[in-house]
């Protein structure tokens, strides 16, 4: 169930240290937690990796038995036509699997859905991370770890996403068998859930507030609209004596 709650998350800059908290994107960020839709957005995923290219040949298809082992009759022995056939060792197969097509299709917004509850379910987890901007000028695996560990997340199952592709950050993350590193728009439901923190660039959601940002907004917007109510408060007075006036003098005539 969705709510009208603002979740927030734990903000780095680039070299890890730790400041103010964010407040993440309300309209993707809403609560929303939907099981069903990312139990069929995984498992469709997952389909979809399959080559399907198992196969085996059947009596047609195997090289040779083309003539008869032995004769009909006379040899005491049971007829035979060929050695391929499917209870001869060497045989062909009946009813094997064939080549096919495992491929699921997902809807559009069903898979939009899940991959949105996938981000609120780390992020009510306090498994989102937003990070200011990855700062490694050169492939080097050896930087990327140094800052997972200034994070405190080396040893765990790490999503990075970046916004847009970093060559950089995709040669330093790929030897380290527990992260990942891909664009933020190309995730998807599977590899949200299969990770343990998600670490985002703030660029990468858009435009991020820090929680005293946002709370100061608030407070301007509430003082606005108490200055409009007055305002509208203000203008209906007269307005109202105007229509008082206006009856007084028909009541003088209907006496007369």
């Amino acid at each position: 169930m969705a709510e009208n709650t603002t979740i927030n998350a734990a903000a780095y800059d680039s070299k890890g240290k730790k400041s103010s908290a964010v407040a993440l994107p309300s309209d993707l960020f809403d609560g929303t937690i939907n099981m069903p839709v990312m139990h069929q957005a995984v498992k469709a995923y997952l389909a979809n990796q399959r080559q399907g290219n198992a196969a085996t040949k059947t009596r047609g298809f195997v090289i040779g038995g083309n003539q008869k082992p032995w004769k009909q009759k006379g040899t005491g022995r049971a007829r035979q036509g060929s050695t391929r056939a499917p209870h001869w060792v060497g045989g062909g197969t009946v009813f094997g699997p064939t080549p096919r097509s495992y491929a699921q299709y997902v809807p559009r917004k069903v898979r939009a859905l899940a991959r949105k509850s996938a981000f609120n379910a780390r992020a009510r987890e306090n498994a989102l991370l937003v990070i200011d901007s990855f700062d490694i000028d050169s492939p080097k695996t050896s930087s990327l770890a140094a800052l997972l560990a200034t994070l405190g997340i080396n040893g765990k199952k790490v999503l990075i996403l970046t916004n847009g592709v970093n060559h950089n950050v995709y040669m330093s993350g790929r030897n380290l068998p527990t992260t990942h590193v891909m664009p933020y728009s190309d995730v998807s439901t599977y590899h949200i859930l299969w990770s343990d923190v998600v670490v985002v660039e703030a660029s990468a959601l858009g435009a991020t507030e820090t929680v005293e940002e946002k709370s100061e907004k608030k407070a301007a917007r509430k003082s606005a609209a108490k200055k409009t109510t007055a305002k509208k408060a203000a203008a209906k007075k007269p307005a109202a004596k105007k229509t008082a006036a206006k009856k007084k003098p028909a009541a003088k005539k209907k006496g007369k």
